[in-house]
Parts: C-alpha cells; sequence; structure tokens
C-alpha cells in the first residue's frame, strides 16, 4: 500500500526534478508548475497509455487537435460566458479571496484566522480572456479554452464526414486547457493551466444510458489496468443539484488522495444532445446525423470521458509510491523508496550500471546501453555505489536495472536487476534485448 502524503510527493519530485515550482529563480508563480526531463517522461506515458486504448486500439473512436483560440460565439453558445463561473468572497481584514462553496462563511478566515467578515459573494467568470491583434478592444476579445470539447462539437460535422465514421463514434483530443480558478492548490491537483484527455462519444439518443454504463466501465478498467489500486478508486453519481447545465447524469471516477480524500479523477457525463442543438442554432448550421441504414434524422447524443493530465499522473505517482525494508550487499537492512509504477508509465524503462568507472567497463557499458537505448528509454549511471545507484533508480521506477561487472568482459553476461521483486538474474548481452522485450511487455 501507498505510503504517500502529497508532501511527500512534493518533495520526491523537486529532488528528482519530475515536477517543481515555474520561474522558481523569480519566487516562482503560485499554481504554476514544470515538469523536468523525468516528469515530462511519465506525463507523455500516461498520455500515450490513454491514447492508445481510446484511439489506436478501437475503430470507432478517432482523433483532433483543435485551436486553443476559438471564436468568442464558440463560447457564448457552450454557455461558458454566460455561467462558467464560480462565487467569490474576500476576507474583508486580509482580503484573501476564496470560492464560497469552498469554506464555512460563519468561521474565521483560513488564512488570517480573523472573523468571519465576508464580502457578499459575487459570480467570477473563469475563463482567461486575452485580445487577438494589435488592438485591445471588445471587437478583439477571445478567450484561452477552459476545456478542449468544444473544439469536437464544432467540428463534429466535418470529423465524421471525412473519417466516414457511422454513430455510435468518438472524437478524441488531449491538449492545453486554461481556468482562472479562485483557489487552485494540492500541488498539481489544481491549477490554471493543465492539460485534458476528453472524448465526446456520439451515440444514438436512446442509447446513451447503455453507453454510458459501458464508458464507465472503460474507464475504470483503464486505471487498473495500468496497476491502480482497486480499493483506491470508487465510481460517485452526481446528485441533481451539482449536475451541469448540459448534463442528464454524470458520474465522477474518485480517487483517494492522501490529506484530500476522495476527490474527483475523472468526469463521465451524459451530454445530451445539448451542445449540437446550442451550436447549431447559434451557427444556423445543421449539425444533425444521417443514419442512411434506418433513414432517420437526428441530433446524436454525448457520453463524454474527461481526464485531466497532471491529476491523473499524480494519482499514479501516489499510487506507485513505497517506502520498504530492503536488504543491502552487505547483509544489513535499510529503507529503500520505490515507485511501483506500471512498466508503460515509467519514465525510464532501463539503466545500465557499469559496476565502476574502470576503463575496461566504461566502453562496454556505454555500448550496451546505446543498444537499448534503441528500444526503450534508457539511463545511464556511474556515479556512487552500486547500491546508491539501485536506489536512485527504484525512487524513480526505473523497471530493470543492467549491472556490467568485470566478469562481463570474461563471459559476455550482464546481471539484470528487477525493481520490485529485487531478484538478479545472470542474462547474456546476445540475448538481453530480447530479455527486456518480454519482461516489459510494452
Amino acid at each position: 500500500m501507498s505510503h504517500a502524503t502529497i508532501e511527500t510527493i512534493v518533495n520526491l519530485c523537486k529532488r528528482r526534478g519530475i515536477v517543481f515550482p515555474s520561474s522558481e529563480i523569480y519566487g516562482g508563480l503560485r499554481s504554476a508548475w514544470d515538469w523536468g526531463p523525468l516528469g515530462i517522461e511519465l506525463k507523455r506515458n500516461v498520455k500515450n497509455a490513454w491514447w492508445h486504448r481510446m484511439v489506436h486500439q478501437r475503430d470507432d473512436v478517432v482523433g483532433l487537435e483543435s485551436s486553443i483560440l476559438m471564436s468568442p460565439k464558440v463560447w457564448e453558445a457552450s454557455g461558458h460566458v454566460a455561467t462558467f463561473t464560480d462565487p467569490l468572497v474576500e476576507c474583508t481584514n486580509c482580503h484573501h479571496r476564496f470560492r464560497a462553496d469552498h469554506i464555512d462563511l460563519s468561521r474565521n478566515c483560513p488564512d488570517c484566522g480573523q472573523g468571519p467578515s465576508w464580502t457578499e459573494p459575487r459570480q467570477f467568470n473563469l475563463m482567461f480572456k486575452t485580445h487577438m491583434g494589435p488592438v485591445e478592444d471588445s471587437s478583439h476579445a477571445v478567450y484561452l479554452r477552459p476545456e478542449t470539447a468544444q473544439g469536437m462539437f464544432v467540428d463534429f460535422q466535418t470529423v465524421q464526414s471525412t473519417s466516414r465514421k457511422k454513430i455510435p463514434f468518438g472524437i478524441a483530443q488531449q491538449g492545453k486547457s486554461f481556468r482562472n480558478e479562485i483557489t487552485p492548490g494540492n500541488f498539481v491537483f489544481r491549477t490554471r493551466e493543465f492539460e485534458q484527455m476528453e472524448m465526446e462519444f456520439f451515440v444514438k439518443p436512446g442509447t446513451d444510458d447503455k453507453w454510458l454504463d459501458y464508458w464507465l466501465k472503460e474507464r475504470v478498467d483503464w486505471f487498473t489496468d495500468l496497476g491502480m489500486t482497486p480499493d483506491n478508486i470508487r465510481l460517485r453519481e452526481h446528485e441533481s443539484d451539482e449536475l451541469s447545465h448540459y448534463a442528464k447524469r454524470t458520474y465522477d471516477i474518485e480517487y483517494q488522495f492522501p490529506g484530500m480524500g476522495w476527490s474527483e479523477l475523472e468526469g463521465i457525463a451524459n451530454r445530451t444532445d445539448f451542445d449540437l442543438k446550442a451550436h447549431a442554432e447559434h451557427s444556423k448550421q445543421d449539425l444533425s446525423y444521417f443514419d442512411s441504414e434506418t433513414e432517420e434524422r437526428y441530433v446524436p447524443y454525448v457520453i463524454e470521458p474527461a481526464l485531466g493530465v497532471e491529476r491523473a499522473t499524480l494519482a499514479f505517482l501516489i499510487d506507485a509510491y513505497r517506502e520498504e525494508e530492503a536488504p543491502t550487499a552487505s547483509g544489513k537492512v535499510e529503507k529503500r523508496t520505490v515507485l511501483r509504477l506500471h512498466h508503460k508509465l515509467a519514465p525510464s524503462k532501463v539503466a545500465v550500471l557499469p559496476l565502476s568507472k574502470n576503463a575496461d567497463l566504461t566502453p562496454l557499458a556505454e555500448k550496451l546501453a546505446a543498444e537499448i537505448r534503441s528500444k526503450f528509454v534508457t539511463d545511464y549511471d556511474v556515479a556512487g555505489s552500486i547500491g546508491r545507484r539501485y536506489r536512485r533508480q527504484d525512487e524513480v521506477g526505473t523497471p530493470f536495472c543492467v549491472t556490467v561487472d568485470f566478469d562481463s568482459l570474461e563471459d559476455n553476461q550482464v546481471t539484470v536487476r528487477d525493481r520490485d521483486s529485487m531478484e538478479q538474474e545472470r542474462i547474456s548481452i546476445g540475448e538481453l534485448l530480447a530479455y527486456l522485450e518480454k519482461r516489459l511487455n510494452l
């Protein structure tokens, strides 16, 4: 079981260059984070695993990359300009601002401890507003998109006709979104700039409940198939007063985050035909679908699984984190930190470790690392004792370490160490790539 707290994960990420504050040499920027060499590999692996499962392994889902900047009319039609708001209150003592639905207004201010003394709640629109072109007036205003979904709705007709897909089918997209959150926090759980992985699955009205059930199971299975602990995941259906204005039914896949409890990991919504009808009305374009087999014309309903990349990556990190007792070469027992990440998610798949910096070992180790690197993301580490290097690789989740020692010069074999079991096996260099391919099973 994971022994991680949010603070533990934050410290690990900073120490190993996985995630760290943006603009840190200038004091940072609240809720802005940079992903380092290991972090970007982990994040890419999460995205690739989602895309592979949602698009490449299916014949009923296609991909799209729509523009971040879209016509302001898109956001008027979708309801974001009028309704994409949170209630904002301000402490009249310290002037810090909070979401009114996230604090108890009958108690003291969480920041200064004074009060209670709050301004009246007012609705705060979460979209970032900017201007396109040299003139900064209302006629040139545009928004940074707060979700990727609308691009898939406004491109529905073009994608459907060019891909020749029949309903039911989906459009998937990954990309940046921006929300001017009043109170971002909990590391990368809630940030103002984030990546989304969303899919809009278009279905015939009347089949939407069946498809909602299908995608609920499919999305839970994706997490557990990538090693997430089933007991740390649950489904929660939204109450009627929680539902978005477009939703018939919505479920959250929740994860039991340390310090936060059960919190949303992914949302899966039945958006009905709201979006296509809204864009058809505002654009005066026909966004209905004609079924040539049944000779019916209708506006499709939509089932939407929507997941934040950063939030998913954080959950995988927390779930994989372990603090264990491990024997050393001398027979002593010491603690080790290990990320038991699924092999598909691990930032580096293999580390090549020459036993020493001896001039005879280095050429063989470097050559071997280059060969493995042609197939897998590979680290090459020569600094410190072999035990210390093993611990470094455990800490970032590297599944296999390959040690080149002095016997390797004679018998043409290397030692392969498994991250999880710590068992070691002597493997012929000529068979090493095939061995790693089998064990990694990517």
